[in-house]
């Protein structure tokens, strides 16, 4: 069991590195708005990640494809004022870093200027590889994200576990060797076998945040909407629901309604 070794009243991406160093799992959820924002950090969450799941969970889209550089911006502004010790890093959106290494930049800067975020992610190996070393030679820091990539689901064709093939792990074992040289802080792996997940994690010095790969990472990251059960209609093996927030808060909405029309709701102590 980990247990935390060290109060961090700051967390940092050398804070994270740390962590690993001594053992400690790293707690990620996502984040997109200031309240949400307020109580991950009262609940003591290391990492928040400002994803482009945003464009699902918050917009109803059905690919994370739609949302823009601008929306994410709002998005990271909102949480980077709710914040005080947790470590916020942003999702570069689909469209705005994979043609040109220097739109790639553009991106990054955009958003650490405009939102005060900490670090920005990005999906893919070495077909990015450019790109990535150009916002990190600006300073930027910058963590990867390999296996199912959701910004390439038209390419996959499907949500099915990745690298389940000796050339495609083989690949990813690669490309996260690959990221961890050119200097990225960390790595988010996503619905790859538990076995290849911790091979990655134990052949890198670089935290390994994972999503549907097994519990022999570095740290574990969820979409805070799932997580709560505030979407109540997507249920992978990888996801457990610590609340049922989508039944409580309908059940809420029909007291409301009820005590509204009956004429129950303000009483006469809950007006001047």
């Amino acid at each position: 069991m980990s247990i935390a070794k060290k109060d961090y009243k700051r967390v940092t991406t050398k804070s994270l590195i740390d962590m690993k160093a001594h053992g400690e799992k790293i707690s990620m959820l996502t984040c997109y708005d200031y309240s949400m924002a307020r109580a991950l950090e009262a609940g003591g969450v290391d990492v928040m990640l400002v994803g482009d799941s945003a464009s699902n969970v918050m917009a109803g889209h059905e690919t994370t494809l739609p949302i823009t550089l601008d929306q994410m911006i709002y998005h990271a502004s909102s949480v980077v004022r709710g914040v005080e010790r947790a470590l916020v890093i942003v999702d570069l959106p689909f469209g705005s870093y994979q043609s040109d290494p220097k739109e790639a930049l553009r991106s990054a800067i955009r958003i650490m200027k405009e939102s005060g975020a900490h670090g920005v992610k990005m999906e893919g190996g070495q077909e990015i590889k450019e790109g990535i070393k150009r916002i990190l030679g600006a300073g930027i820091p910058v963590m990867g994200h390999l296996g199912l990539t959701p910004q390439s689901i038209y390419k996959f064709g499907t949500y099915t576990v990745r690298a389940k093939g000796d050339e495609e792990a083989d690949q990813l074992l690669e490309d996260a060797k690959m990221l961890e040289k050119i200097g990225c802080f960390g790595l988010v792996l996503e619905k790859i076998p538990a076995s290849l997940a911790k091979k990655v994690a134990e052949s890198i010095s670089i935290p390994v945040i994972g999503i549907g790969a097994g519990n022999g990472v570095d740290g574990q990251v969820l979409v805070t909407h799932d997580m709560i059960g505030l979407t109540h209609e997507f249920n992978p093996r990888f996801l457990r629901r610590y609340l049922n927030v989508y039944d409580q808060m309908k059940e809420a909405v029909q007291q409301y309604v009820a005590d509204v029309k009956s004429v129950d709701f303000p009483n006469e102590n809950e007006q001047y």
